[in-house]
């Protein structure tokens, strides 16, 4: 290539140590500083004995470090100067600053040239590493990213703002409650109001924050006859709500997905064709068998209407257990026995988890 005015000189040129010469020895080791040297050959040397340049390859050899006269020296040879032009490629060490981003090769800072000690968090905070350069793999035996502690400071995560003037952490538990856990977190993004909650192994699931959930209501939609003194179920067909679709308006039966304790409540609206009501009884059946019970024995022949409530509390495994409202009505003598339904005065069944 051709310049317009001097042309660059590229080369890494040194003038050796001064060297002193030993009566009757031809070989001397090369220095630079006090630190030997290894020429490129003997073509890129440049030596001078008693004034006189030398031949290379004739008057001297080279191997390694070693400078080998033909001829052994004798007291009162000097040797002025040794100049090693270096390879023509070659610069040398580069100085301080003039190593720039441009005069890197691309791909050319491999893995192996650099050692873990020298990744710091200020290296990884600098803009110039961007995310395309931290892709961290997790294996089945180590983190793709670990976050130490310093031996006084528990290790943590810091997520900063766009402006990087204030951030959140996620912090490790203390080195004393010698805590080693996974959480693994759900499929989705869960629903509004909802939280994480683990099934204690650390398998993270979305539940309901905030709300006694899951829960229904449901009531009688019109007025049906039943056995005298006989347990039946409350065909709850009509619901107000149910929250997480766990009541059947078909088999009046709520049974829970989500484990826990739930109020249970119902209402019993007992009726008689006939002044002659004698009892009304509410009851509340978990997995088909009578759980509690509420009853208000009349032994009149005036009341023609009464109703029955029950309140109680019913542990559910969230998976098979559920829960059911019965009714009885009783009458003195002949007449129709009814659960009554429609309007403000129908018989009601509902539940909901308790918040513990």
């Amino acid at each position: 290539m051709s310049y317009i005015g001097k042309t660059p000189v590229v080369g890494n040129f040194q003038v050796c140590d001064a060297i002193s010469t030993v009566n009757n020895q031809a070989a001397y080791t090369m220095q630079v500083s006090s630190v030997n040297v290894l020429p490129e050959s003997v073509n890129n040397m440049l030596v001078s004995l008693n004034g006189v340049i030398q031949k290379p390859g004739s008057s001297f050899t080279i191997s390694g470090s070693t400078i080998t006269f033909s001829s052994a020296l004798v007291t009162g040879d000097v040797i002025n100067f040794i100049q090693i032009f270096g390879d023509v490629l070659s610069i040398g060490t580069p100085s301080d600053g003039v190593v720039t981003s441009a005069k890197l090769a691309s791909n050319s800072v491999t893995t192996a040239k650099i050692t873990d000690a020298n990744v710091t968090t200020a290296k990884i905070a600098d803009a110039n590493i961007t995310g395309a350069k931290t892709n961290f793999v997790s294996t089945s035996s180590a983190a793709g990213l670990q976050i130490k502690g310093d031996g006084t400071t528990d290790g943590y995560l810091q997520l900063n703002c766009s402006q990087n003037s204030h951030g959140i952490k996620l912090k490790s538990p203390p080195h004393s409650a010698s805590a080693s856990y996974t959480l693994t977190f759900p499929n989705n993004d869960g629903d509004a109001n909802q939280v994480l909650t683990t099934n204690g192994s650390g398998v993270l699931t979305w539940a309901s924050a905030g709300a006694n959930t899951p829960a229904f209501h449901a009531y009688l939609s019109s007025t049906v006859e039943v056995n005298n003194n006989a347990s039946t179920k409350l065909a709850a067909d009509t619901e107000i709500f149910d929250t997480d679709s766990n009541y059947n308006n078909s088999t009046y039966r709520f049974q829970p997905q989500t484990a826990g304790k739930y109020f249970v409540y119902g209402l019993i609206n007992g009726k008689t064709s006939a002044y002659k009501l004698y009892l009304v009884k509410a009851s509340v059946f978990k997995n088909g068998s009578e759980y509690a019970t509420n009853n208000n024995t009349i032994n009149t022949n005036v009341l023609q209407r009464l109703g029955v409530g029950i309140q109680t509390v019913v542990d559910m495994n969230g998976s098979s257990d559920y829960v059911e409202m019965f009714g009885t009505v009783d009458i003195h003598t002949n007449g129709t026995e009814q659960f009554v339904g429609s309007g403000t005065q129908s018989s009601y069944f509902g539940a909901y988890k308790i918040i513990e």
